[in-house]
C-alpha cells in the first residue's frame, strides 16, 4: 500500500492530486420504505461517516451535495451541531454530480478553504414521487423536445440511446444481461444490498416486461430510500484518522459542448456522451491509464449505461462496450469487475453516491467483493448527462 504523498511536494503543484483523501464513509440501511424523512436520513449517513472518520462534527466547515437534495446546509448543519462553514456547494443533473461533490470538496481544502468536508445524499426515491410525474410544473427547456413526443422517463431517453448502439455496433441484449448480471452477483456478496438474496438468472432477464424497450425491468435501477455520505480531510490529516485513507488521486466533470440532455441528439454523434469529456480531463491529470485501473464502479441507473462508459473512459474502443462485457469480463476475477456491492442495479439507487462509499471499501480491503490488492479505482457519475468522475488510490 503506498504511503501518503508529501505535503511539501503537493504545495508545490497545481490541483489536488492526491492533496486530499476520503477518511470516513457512512450509509443507512436501504430499502423500498424507509420510515425517516430525508433529513433524519442525511444526519445518521453523516454522522456514521464522521465517526468513521473519528472526527467531531464541530470541526465540519465544509459541505456539498446536489441540487436535487432535498436537506439544505442550514438544516444539517444546524441539526449536528457543525462548527463555521467556509465553503458549502451543490452540483446538479442529479446522478451526473455525485462524484463532484467529492471532487469540490477536495479543490477547497487543497486551496486552503476548508479542512473538514462531508458530501452526501439523502433520497426517498422508493417511497417518494418520481420527478417527471410532476406535470403541473413548466418543463425545462431540453424536456420541451422530448415528453411532448413520448419520451417521458429517463429510461425512455436512454433506450433510445441503446437502440442506436445495438443498430451501429451489433451490441445485444446479452451484453445487456451481463452487465445485470455481474452487478447481481456482487449484490449477492452484500448484506446491505437490497438484492442480496435474489439471484439473476438469464431466464429472468429475458422474459421480464419491458419498461422502454429495448430496456427490461432489470436493465432498470432500483427504486429506493437511503442515505450515504463521505468525509474528506487534507492527505496529511488523513494519516492520522481511524481509517486507512483513500486518496482523490484526480477528478473531473464533463459537459460536451451543444449536450442535450440523455439524448444529446442535437450533437453529430449522441454516442459521444459527457463520459468523453470528463474523461479527457480525468486523465490528463493522472499519472495512471485506464489500462491500471483494477476495480471501477460505472454509473448504472441504466445497463446500457456500462457500455458507454467503458467506451467512454477508455477501456475499449468506440462500439467495443457491449463485447467487452463477454466472457465474465466484468465478474470478480474478470477483466475490469465493476459495482462490487451491486451498483444502483441491485445494490441501492441514491444518485450514484454509493458507488463512492464502494469504491472507498475496495481500496481499504473491506468490500463483501473484494478484489486483491486493489490500490486504484474508477468512480463515475452518471453518463448521459452533465457528469463527473473520480480516480482513487490507497
Amino acid at each position: 500500500m503506498a504511503v501518503a504523498p508529501d505535503m511539501a511536494g503537493i504545495r508545490g503543484v497545481t490541483g489536488i492530486k492526491d492533496a486530499t483523501a476520503v477518511a470516513g464513509i457512512g450509509q443507512t440501511a436501504f430499502a423500498r420504505q424507509l420510515p425517516e424523512n430525508e433529513r433524519t436520513l442525511a444526519c445518521r449517513a453523516i454522522l456514521a461517516a464522521l465517526d468513521d472518520a473519528g472526527i467531531a462534527p464541530a470541526e465540519v466547515d465544509a459541505l456539498a451535495s446536489y441540487t436535487m437534495e432535498e436537506t439544505d446546509e442550514v438544516e444539517v448543519a444546524k441539526a449536528l451541531g457543525l462548527g463555521d462553514l467556509t465553503f458549502f456547494s451543490k452540483v446538479g443533473y442529479g446522478g451526473g454530480g455525485s462524484c463532484a461533490t467529492v471532487a469540490h470538496l477536495a479543490a477547497a481544502i487543497a486551496t486552503g478553504q476548508a479542512t473538514v468536508g462531508v458530501a452526501w445524499r439523502s433520497r426517498k426515491r422508493g417511497s417518494g414521487p418520481r420527478p417527471w410525474r410532476n406535470t403541473s410544473a413548466q418543463l425545462p427547456t431540453p424536456a420541451q423536445w422530448t415528453r411532448p413526443f413520448g419520451l417521458l422517463r429517463p429510461s425512455d431517453e436512454i433506450a433510445m440511446l441503446t437502440r442506436r448502439h445495438m443498430h451501429e455496433y451489433g451490441t445485444t441484449r446479452d451484453h445487456l444481461f451481463n452487465v445485470a448480471l455481474a452487478c447481481r452477483n456482487r449484490a449477492n456478496q452484500n448484506p446491505a444490498a437490497i438484492m442480496y438474496d435474489r439471484p439473476l438468472t438469464r431466464e429472468m432477464y429475458m422474459t421480464s416486461r419491458w419498461i422502454s424497450e429495448p430496456l427490461c425491468l432489470f436493465d432498470n435501477c432500483l427504486e429506493t430510500d437511503g442515505a450515504l455520505a463521505c468525509v474528506v480531510v487534507s492527505a496529511e490529516r488523513a494519516r492520522d484518522c481511524r481509517r486507512t485513507p483513500v486518496y482523490i488521486h484526480s477528478a473531473a466533470q464533463g459537459l460536451p459542448a451543444q449536450h442535450h440532455g440523455m439524448v444529446n441528439y442535437w450533437n453529430d454523434d449522441p454516442l459521444t456522451g459527457p463520459a468523453w469529456t470528463a474523461a479527457r480531463h480525468l486523465w490528463k491529470h493522472a499519472d495512471f491509464t485506464p489500462d491500471d485501473v483494477q476495480v471501477a464502479q460505472l454509473y448504472d441507473a441504466f445497463t446500457a449505461l456500462i457500455p458507454l462508459s467503458l467506451e467512454g473512459y477508455g477501456f475499449c474502443g468506440r462500439g467495443e462496450g457491449g463485447a467487452f462485457t463477454e466472457g465474465g469480463a466484468l465478474e470478480s476475477g474478470g477483466r475490469l469487475p465493476i459495482n462490487t456491492g451491486g451498483g444502483g442495479l441491485s445494490e441501492a439507487y441514491v444518485h450514484g453516491f454509493n458507488l463512492i462509499t464502494e469504491g472507498v471499501r475496495q481500496l481499504r480491503g473491506t468490500s463483501t467483493a473484494q478484489v486483491p490488492g486493489a490500490s486504484t479505482c474508477l468512480v463515475t457519475a452518471g453518463e448521459g448527462v452533465p457528469t463527473s468522475a473520480l480516480l482513487l488510490r490507497s
